[in-house]
């Protein structure tokens, strides 16, 4: 049987946009010669939906949707996903099987995750319909994992559609189990994957193929809209490259920006440039996204920023390509410690002088946001967030965290990949100690660990779950674990209060790791 797979870039909530993006899907030449056309889940709202699905607007404007698909069906097969208000149940997540002007099966997802639960109800998961002779069975990609665990009837099809929130492990792990499935119920299996962000969230495409006798027949490309052909009985495997973690997390990164601003209307960015490598990562990664006609950088030296510094930034600024200004804030510090000498009278000058540069920088920035319309990128990282090494309504100031999901060894790793080719990110940047540069020959090893131990310990502890004992005995000194453990509890009121994080890790603040504040 031929399949077609469309893998599509959905719009969260975009009803008509969704809609006529998959009119055009099933008027390709791809869509006509085939059988069957699958969707990935969700197709005609987007995802995830959260609170936005329990509005009636929205859920009868998807149904007219799909009334609109069914009556233009004559002749096509295909299947779609969408809420839908299922009779005796309740509103479902749910997939419809449409055929020759007529919905010959609708689908409802059993394996809920948490935020799904609170706005769908429990289904009945996959179905199974004869279709061209064959026994097909259709669901969403959580319940077709638990397909080979139940007793099934003899299959020659699983149709799985996904809506797969993406991190860096999640598709080879998706290829393993689909080639598990496979080889459990000796069927052959679609599996079509939307791409593109929501918010934070990205999905990252990779739908395949695969035949009975577990030959992959087809792997569309990671983070590309892509529509193919699949013909079920064709033997040979196909040999393709699989991509490195850090190609993947790229593509990622430079969809989850273009996406962002795409997606919410906005067109311009800018960002501070300090020199340093996290801010020439952002500007990198910003730039390939939405071009360099569109990103701005801001340098703001003060008296205690290196030479360096503002040659490395502005070096950085002709290499993108983008516009930027030098806007020294010497003058406004001074003035801001003269208004505050009633205040701090008799106190030593201490860390809150620090916080108040980074935060001049903050108000010049969101200053330039507001009159320009430029949207303010933040350039934190996860360690730093991890830690709480930032100021709240300064450097974590921002609209969107693009690599607050990168360890600091992840940042450096990615710059180099991004220099692969020629140098994009000055050398020196990622040569030199990191540092805040807020007071005289500050760096960051002054007040955190060295990064390789830091983010071993983070990595340790957040990814891994391990607590101090069990880090510990990996071989490390026990006074820095719980320093830096303590470091993690107490600053989950910062990150409370960070922008949306661009998710590319399994364990993500905000998205998969929330503890209490207190």
């Amino acid at each position: 049987m031929k399949i077609n797979i469309v893998q599509l870039n959905l719009a969260t909530g975009d009803v008509a946009r969704n809609l006529e993006n998959i009119q055009a899907a099933l008027d390709t030449p791809q869509s006509r010669e085939s059988l069957l056309s699958v969707f990935p889940a969700n197709t005609l709202c987007g995802y995830p939906l959260y609170n936005a699905v329990v509005y009636n607007d929205l859920q009868k404007e998807a149904q007219a949707a799909l009334q609109t698909l069914v009556d233009i069906s004559e002749h096509r097969a295909f299947i779609v996903g969408l809420p839908l208000h299922v009779q005796d149940r309740g509103l479902c997540n749910a997939l419809i099987f449409v055929q020759n002007r007529a919905i010959r099966a609708v689908v409802t997802k059993k394996y809920l995750n948490l935020d799904e639960q609170k706005f769908f109800v429990r289904g009945e998961g996959v179905q199974v319909v004869q279709y061209q002779n064959q026994k097909i069975a259709i669901g969403f990609y959580e319940d077709i994992k638990e397909l080979s665990k139940t007793h099934t009837p003899d299959l020659d099809i699983v149709v799985c559609c996904g809506c797969n929130v993406f991190d860096y492990n999640k598709p080879f792990r998706t290829r393993y189990k689909m080639q598990k499935i496979v080889e459990s119920l000796n069927s052959s299996l679609v599996y079509a994957n939307r791409i593109g962000g929501e918010g934070g969230c990205l999905f990252a495409g990779g739908s395949m193929a695969i035949n009975a006798a577990g030959n992959v027949l087809a792997q569309l490309p990671y983070f590309e809209e892509d529509n193919q052909t699949i013909d079920l009985q064709i033997i040979e495997n196909i040999e393709d490259e699989k991509p490195e973690v850090v190609e993947l997390v790229h593509k990622a990164l430079v969809t989850g920006i273009r996406d962002y601003f795409g997606k919410n209307g906005f067109k311009k960015a800018v960002l501070g440039l300090s020199g340093g490598i996290d801010s020439a990562l952002v500007a990198a990664l910003a730039t390939e996204a939405l071009g360099s006609e569109n990103v701005h950088g801001v340098l703001m030296p003060s008296e205690y920023s290196s030479d360096h510094s503002i040659t490395d930034a502005v070096a950085l600024a002709k290499n993108l390509g983008i516009g930027y200004d030098i806007i020294p804030i010497s003058d406004v510090f001074h003035s801001l410690k003269t208004t505050m000498k009633p205040v701090f009278a008799g106190l030593p000058e201490d860390v809150t002088e620090e916080n108040m540069q980074a935060r001049i920088r903050g108000v010049i920035l969101m200053a330039v946001s507001n009159k320009t319309g430029a949207v303010l990128l933040n350039t934190s990282n996860k360690s730093e967030a991890a830690v709480g090494y930032g100021t709240l309504y300064g450097d974590m100031c921002g609209a969107l965290a693009v690599i607050a999901d990168l360890y600091k060894n992840e940042v450096y790793e990615l710059s180099n990949y991004i220099n692969r080719n020629g140098e994009v990110i000055p050398q020196n940047t990622i040569d030199k100690a990191p540092s805040a540069e807020l007071r005289p020959g500050q760096k960051d090893s002054d007040s955190l660990p060295d990064y390789d131990e830091l983010d071993a310990i983070l990595s340790m502890h957040l990814d891994c779950e391990m607590d101090c004992e069990q880090i510990v005995a990996e071989g490390h000194d026990p006074d820095t674990v719980r320093r830096v453990l303590r470091l993690v509890k107490n600053n989950e009121y910062k990150r409370r209060q960070v922008a949306p994080i661009l998710k590319v890790s399994p364990m993500t603040f905000g998205h998969d790791r929330k503890t209490p504040i207190s």
